[in-house]
């Protein structure tokens, strides 16, 4: 196992005036054995700068170190990695043992250590029923874990995953999240995670990086992301539905946007009164849409209540009230995170 650390890295494409850069600066550090989700949306760079660990990609400058060597002119081979994609990448024409074998065979690895790492593999992965079917004999859910199971088999200091779960349907992709939360504490291997799901980076992160337009806008728990984001991006695309923002709100100093979570307004007789626009029912809970009018226009807000709480009638008027303990800050200008006025 090993620590994987971001050193000022940039990656740019072309040079001079038309040259595109795509990540701005990135540094951090991924502890040993720690597993670390990067997410944001489609276009920020997320999988760039997992291609830039693997050796997919140049480092334009900077630093990529895995354990203590600096991998930046290291050969994709020679970095001791192994990275599982989103599209299974299995041979059709061989079984699952052969394909899952395939890398160690390549490597000259004796065959009894190959059947003894497979074997294994394949127990932890529970798979072990399948290891002579052909992948087209195989769900999506059992293909991924055939992939899993070729890099658990390399043995590496570092596992990559680029977006592994995204061709699976809701159901399998819970059910795939257990599964490699369980791999990581059985094999405890340094591990990034790249992903667009706010749910899978929530769920699977000891820590998370999220990235918007190639800057690394915040790395921290999943507490901390959520409870302390240190912008409006991380405090809108963290959290479904995401933090309401309001850019006008009664006692708010002028520059300043007050964020709130859609659980941190209570409905009671006084404060904001909002008109309902629309309600959504998700069996445990409900989310109510407002329409707040002031002075300087709407704002449409977003309350989460349990099943518990009576439902209001599209178009009534609602009082809400924030738990002032829970506003969150903004700079206006910049969207970084302010301490409380």
């Amino acid at each position: 196992m090993a620590t994987i650390t971001f050193n000022n890295i940039t990656k740019q494409y072309g040079t001079g005036q038309s040259a595109n850069k795509v990540i701005h600066g990135v540094s951090a550090e991924i502890m040993d054995g720690e597993f670390v989700v990067i997410v944001g949306p489609s276009g920020c760079g997320k999988s760039t700068l997992l291609r830039m660990v693997a050796g997919l990609e140049e480092i334009s400058t900077g630093e990529v170190s895995i354990g203590k060597r600096v991998v930046n002119d290291l050969e994709p081979s020679e970095r001791d990695i192994a990275m599982v994609f989103q599209n299974y990448a299995l041979y059709p024409h061989m079984s699952v043992f052969e394909n899952m074998a395939y890398g160690l065979k390549i490597a000259k690895v004796p065959m009894a250590e190959i059947k003894t790492r497979v074997d294994k593999a394949a127990q932890i992965l529970e798979i072990g029923p399948f290891l002579a079917r052909k992948p087209r004999e195989l769900s999506g859910g059992q293909r991924q874990r055939v992939a899993m199971g070729r890099a658990i088999v390399r043995q590496p200091q570092v596992f990559l995953f680029d977006e592994p779960l995204s061709n699976l349907d809701a159901k399998l992709r819970a059910q795939t999240r257990l599964e490699i939360q369980k791999l990581h504490r059985e094999l405890g291997i340094t591990s990034l995670f790249v992903t667009h799901d706010q749910v899978e980076a929530m769920t699977l992160a000891q820590r998370m990086i999220v990235m918007n337009a190639g800057v690394m806008e915040q790395f921290g728990t999943p507490h901390e992301v959520y409870t302390q984001p240190a912008s409006t991006f991380v405090a809108s695309f963290i959290g479904s539905p995401p933090m309401n923002l309001l850019k006008s709100a009664p006692d708010a100093p002028p520059g300043t946007i007050v964020g709130i979570r859609p659980e941190h307004l209570v409905i009671g007789q006084a404060g904001w009164a909002l008109t309902v626009d629309a309600i959504e029912m998700l069996g445990a809970e409900q989310l109510i849409y407002g329409r707040w009018a002031h002075g300087t226009g709407d704002e449409t807000l977003i309350i989460r209540t349990d099943e518990g709480h009576p439902t209001p009638t599209v178009g009534s008027t609602i009082h809400v009230t924030p738990r002032p303990e829970r506003l969150h800050w903004f700079d206006a200008t910049s969207g970084k995170r302010k301490e409380a006025p």
